[in-house]
C-alpha cells in the first residue's frame, strides 16, 4: 500500500478497532502519516480503554468481533465521548446496515476494502468531525458569552439597587472596580454576584426564646 497516493486527510487521531491482525495492520499502513496518528485496538474493551485517555477524531469499527461487537461499541463511544465512527464489515446485510445507521454511524464500508473508496469516505468523516468540533466550540463560546452577560446584568442590577444608581452609573462603577483590580468586567461581576449569593445563603440567626413573665399574686386565705 506504500504506492497509494497521499490523501489530503485532515490532522487527526484515528482509532481502528478490528479483531483481525491483518485488517488492523492494513488500515494502519494506509492511514498512518505525518498529519495522522493511528491507534490500534483488537477488542471493544481495549478500544474503550484507549478512548478513556485519548481524544479521537474518528473511529473505524469492525462489526463482527468476539465479546463486545462493533454495534454495541459504537453506541457506547457515541454516548460517552461523542466520537464519530465508521463501520467496517464483511457483511452487507440490510438489517445490519440499518442497525449501524440507527446508532449514528457516519458510514458503512464493506470488506474487502477498496482503497479508492475508503479514503474519500474517511476524508468525509473527518471533515464532519472537524465541523462537529467547531459547532461545539461555537456553542460553548456562545453559552459563555450569555453567562457573562447574565452575571454582568445581575451585578449592575445589584449596584443600582444598593447604591441607588442608574444603569449607566452602575456600569461605570463596575468597570472602574474591574480596572482597579486588573480584571475583566465579567470576572468582577461574577465575584460581586457570588458574594451577594453567599451572604443571602447564610442562615438566619436563631432568635432567643422570650421568657414568659409570671405575675406573682397574693394567696387568699381560706374563708
Amino acid at each position: 500500500m506504500n504506492d497509494v497516493p497521499a490523501s489530503a486527510l485532515l490532522r487527526a487521531r484515528i482509532l481502528v478497532v478490528d479483531d483481525e491482525p491483518h485488517g488492523r495492520l492494513a488500515l494502519n499502513e494506509l492511514l498512518q502519516g505525518p498529519d495522522r496518528e493511528v491507534v490500534l485496538a483488537s477488542s471493544g474493551a481495549e478500544a474503550l480503554r484507549a478512548a478513556a485517555v485519548q481524544d479521537f477524531a474518528l473511529v473505524l469499527l469492525d462489526v463482527r468481533m468476539p465479546g463486545m461487537d462493533g454495534i454495541e461499541l459504537g453506541s457506547i463511544l457515541a454516548e460517552r465521548n461523542g466520537v464519530p465512527f465508521l463501520y467496517l464489515s464483511a457483511y452487507g446485510q440490510p438489517d445490519i446496515v440499518q442497525q449501524a445507521a440507527s446508532h449514528g454511524a457516519l458510514g458503512y464500508l464493506v470488506k474487502p476494502l477498496d482503497i479508492s473508496q475508503i479514503l474519500p469516505s474517511i476524508e468525509t468523516a473527518l471533515s464532519r468531525s472537524v465541523e462537529r468540533d467547531r459547532l461545539r466550540e461555537s456553542e460553548a463560546n456562545l453559552n459563555s458569552a450569555l453567562a457573562g452577560k447574565r452575571e454582568t446584568d445581575l451585578a449592575i442590577g445589584l449596584l443600582m439597587e444598593r447604591r441607588r444608581l442608574d444603569r449607566h452609573q452602575a456600569f461605570e462603577m463596575l468597570r472602574s472596580h474591574a480596572r482597579s483590580e486588573r480584571r475583566t468586567i465579567v470576572d468582577a461581576a461574577r465575584e460581586l454576584v457570588d458574594s451577594i449569593e453567599k451572604i443571602n445563603a447564610l442562615p438566619e440567626p436563631v432568635k432567643p426564646a422570650r421568657r414568659k413573665r409570671t405575675v406573682k399574686g397574693s394567696r387568699s386565705s381560706p374563708g
